[in-house]
């Protein structure tokens, strides 16, 4: 199914019915990927999780998920935590995982992000603006509108859209990291849309149009 550029095809809740409006919810399903329990779990498993555990005091449900396969869930670990490391602040790379959720209409990540954007910095007004590519500062909101047009546009941007972010002073490693980050975002969507990964987060406010919550 095509959407005209900019737009996602997705699914009415409501309807069934096929939408171009930028989706805010998916139709609800049950877990089609269950999550590791540590009583079956392999050796390598549980060092995963115990792994994540250690660093944030639980292990959430996606990357309980994830470890069904320990090279996905390695690779996922690896991708995150090297990006941790670069050139984008904390709450910078919250407030892309909140747009990029928002825009791909992943409710887990959304609600994880807006409970981890919190923890990094970020008001709840904020993280209810990231979500809508918007930001108190011209730089930050140039990489959230950024991130959000690699979503839309399946990663074909313009020239301009590039030397926008060098024009608020992005670097090329900054601009390499943005879209890092976007591209792990993506990949935590559609795997929770494709596993039925279970919220185990406070639910995120729902945005009306506008981007105001409700």
């Amino acid at each position: 199914m095509n959407s005209p550029p900019g737009r996602i095809q997705t699914l009415s809740r409501e309807t069934g019915d096929e939408t171009t409006e930028q989706p805010n919810n998916l139709i609800h399903i049950m877990p089609r990927i269950p999550t590791i329990q540590i009583a079956t779990a392999s050796a390598e498993q549980q060092q995963i999780l115990a792994q994540v555990q250690k660093g944030l005091g639980l292990v959430p449900n996606l990357v309980a998920t994830l470890a069904q396969s320990p090279a996905a869930a390695h690779a996922y670990l690896a991708f995150s935590g090297a990006l941790a490391k670069g050139s984008l602040p904390a709450k910078l790379r919250e407030q892309i995982s909140l747009v990029v959720g928002e825009t791909n209409a992943c409710d887990y990540c959304v609600a994880a992000h807006t409970l981890l954007g919190g923890k990094a910095g970020l008001t709840p007004a904020e993280t209810l603006a990231a979500r809508s590519a918007e930001a108190t500062d011209p730089k930050t909101t140039a990489a959230l509108e950024f991130a959000q047009r690699i979503v839309a546009d399946r990663g074909i941007v313009r020239d301009e859209d590039v030397e926008g972010l060098r024009a608020h002073g992005y670097t090329n490693g900054d601009i390499a990291e943005i879209v890092a980050n976007t591209a792990l975002n993506i990949f935590t969507n559609y795997f929770n849309h494709i596993a039925g990964t279970v919220v185990d987060f406070p639910a995120a406010p729902k945005l009306a149009a506008g981007g105001c919550a409700h």
